[in-house]
């Protein structure tokens, strides 16, 4: 069965795998971060252009540091969750003050840095470092499920726990031989192949929830309330109210 999943996983890669994303073509950490943060709980096809114009506007950490956050907030404004372009500005800050603007380059130090968790350091770590972090997002999880647990009878009986799926992706990132940023590459580009062929199985998941709707939602008023905030011109702190 492992041979088999890792078989498919290549297969796919080779011939389906999104290379053509903007952010698998570098392995500069400021713009993988950024992609990292835009990409959480936001589609891909909404993130291309938003991430390519702000590397456009604010193309290294330096360069964010010194933008109001104002003007962060302005270029983050369609994608949502707001806090994510707070926490990636005071990253910035950290970063260029702090470390000299040298990011970095392992998972528990990444970890440390605002609004960064243990999935997204993890990330960083292996798409910028290519190191062989352990981590686990919605297309990953996808394809564990669904290629060890989903034709058997543990399906059936309970949720899946990460702690079952994490110690098997360990396993055959190493058995793959591949590099850790190609395998997890070809990990989210094959889980969300599945996802878009009709496998939803991420609700079998003992950490699965529904996102909630945004139309009508605490989010969306607050989100109208900060484009008018922008609008005007008010101060930093004011606009640090809204998220």
């Amino acid at each position: 069965m492992i041979a088999a999943m890792l078989r498919e996983l290549k297969r796919f890669y080779k011939k389906e795998g999104r290379s053509h994303l903007p952010w698998r073509k570098t392995k500069d950490p400021y713009k993988i971060l950024v992609s990292e943060l835009m990409l959480q709980q936001t589609q891909v096809a909404r993130v291309i252009p938003k991430y390519e114009r702000f590397i456009q506007v604010f193309p290294s950490f330096a360069a964010l540091a010194k933008a109001p956050l104002s003007n962060v907030l302005l270029e983050w404004q369609g994608l949502g969750y707001n806090r994510r372009a707070k926490f990636l500005h005071e990253t910035a800050k950290i970063i260029t003050k702090e470390f000299k603007g040298k990011f970095p380059n392992t998972a528990e130090e990444i970890e440390e840095l605002p609004g960064i968790g243990h999935y997204t350091a993890g990330a960083i770590s292996a798409f910028a470092f290519n190191k062989p972090e352990v981590f686990i997002e919605t297309n990953i999880r996808t394809v564990f499920t669904h290629h060890y647990f989903e034709q058997g009878p543990t399906l059936l009986t309970k949720k899946i726990d990460d702690k079952e799926l994490l110690p098997l992706i360990e396993r055959d990132l190493k058995k793959s031989k591949m590099e850790p940023r190609d395998f997890y590459a070809a990990l989210m580009d094959y889980g969300s192949y599945l996802k878009a062929s009709g496998i939803r199985i991420n609700n079998k998941s003992k950490h699965y929830t529904k996102q909630s709707k945004f139309e009508g939602s605490t989010r969306q008023k607050r989100a109208a309330a900060l484009r008018d905030a922008l609008k005007k011109g008010v101060s930093e702190k004011d606009l640090l109210k809204f998220l």
